[in-house]
């Protein structure tokens, strides 16, 4: 029997990324007669990222639109135009039976090419606050996943299901000193020691990496290690401070290991990380950028905050007292152990699987 196919279109940050991945996955598992092409934007995470997964991927020559800079947007009219007819050869040329969309500069061509020649389109929304993209596109597609409730303000209301953000299943290790232990060898560092992971997002964040770089000693003098992921372009500041207390990373692959391997996370406040730290119990001092639109990150932070479910330290109070109070406070077991179950209780950790049997629902229809 020949296979269809289903393309998914992602990119940009790991947050768009990874669900996209976890969707594929659920699609093939629950039937093997699928192929999964994802489309990307060229140069993006996603080039490198999809393909490791197994998955092929084609990049659209596509950028975002820049709000605060005329002059970075003089080649958007000619890279959308570009997109646009090189997602309808790519339409027309695997004759795709449906079309879904994690966010991302590609997701946007090509959603619009094949909501126009009637083929079933979907759109995944990870955050509290819709994107402009997915806002443009609500009115074209089939329907729309989200993971908040209240995006009726965004969406209309009859194409919405929310089914929460999928998150990685291969995440979620064996709970046992044994594996923390075995985890912890895998970069390095101690058995035995209370171990922070630091990640500022896929891409990393400067304000983040330039705060543990003022308290690395701090830290240090408090018998606390680290597992720091710098983003790549940052790298080549911090790399030198590289030990036996700290283990510094450009890009962490083995995100499994660096979770089992940690008893508090410090992150930005993107909608996939805080799913994946509240499905794996994690207790979490949450660093909202203040660069996102709509502020959505706060939002999410403040979502947990609220439902004691993470400690939240403001980006301008990165290289105050503030975060290392916070970062003791949470060196008190049952104090990480409350914040974990509470993150836990907020969330649905089914999505993947749900997402992809309403899309094949559909197919069969």
């Amino acid at each position: 029997m020949k296979k269809q196919k289903i393309i998914i279109s992602c990119g940009g940050t790991g947050g768009h990324i990874f669900p996209a991945i976890e969707i594929a996955k659920s699609l093939q598992r629950l039937d093997s007669n699928l192929d999964i092409l994802f489309i990307g934007a060229l140069n993006r995470m996603e080039m490198k990222t999809i393909p490791k997964q197994g998955f092929p991927i084609i990049g659209l020559w596509i950028q975002g639109l820049h709000r605060k800079s005329i002059l970075k947007n003089v080649l958007f009219p000619l890279k959308l135009a570009i997109s646009l007819i090189h997602a309808l050869l790519l339409i027309i040329y695997y004759r795709p039976i449906a079309v879904i969309g994690t966010g991302g500069f590609a997701s946007g061509p090509i959603l619009f090419i094949a909501s126009l020649i009637g083929l079933k389109t979907y759109i995944q929304e990870q955050n509290c606050f819709a994107g402009l993209t997915n806002k443009l596109l609500s009115k074209r597609v089939d329907q729309i996943f989200v993971a908040h409730d209240g995006m009726q303000k965004f969406f209309p209301n009859n194409k919405i299901t929310n089914y929460g953000n999928p998150v990685r299943q291969s995440l979620k290790k064996e709970s046992s000193l044994d594996f923390t232990a075995k985890s912890r060898e895998f970069f390095s560092l101690s058995h035995n020691k209370f171990t922070v992971l630091v990640v500022g997002g896929s891409l990393g964040a400067e304000p983040i990496n330039k705060a543990i770089d003022k308290h690395l000693k701090t830290l240090i003098e408090d018998d606390i290690q680290l597992i720091w992921q710098t983003g790549e372009h940052e790298y080549h500041k911090y790399c030198h401070l590289n030990s036996n207390n700290c283990s510094v990373n450009k890009f962490i692959d083995r995100m499994d290991l660096a979770y089992a391997a940690s008893d508090l996370i410090l992150s930005r406040a993107g909608a996939i990380v805080i799913a994946e730290i509240s499905f794996l119990s994690k207790a979490s001092i949450l660093i909202p950028s203040p660069h996102v639109s709509d502020d959505h990150q706060a939002e999410n932070a403040q979502y947990l905050k609220t439902n004691n479910a993470c400690m939240l330290v403001v980006e301008k109070n990165l290289m105050t007292q503030e975060l290392i109070d916070n970062i003791r406070r949470l060196q008190d077991h049952s104090i990480r152990q409350q914040i974990g179950e509470n993150a836990n209780q907020l969330f649905h950790y089914d999505a993947a699987n749900n997402i992809a049997k309403d899309i094949l629902k559909d197919k069969k229809c």
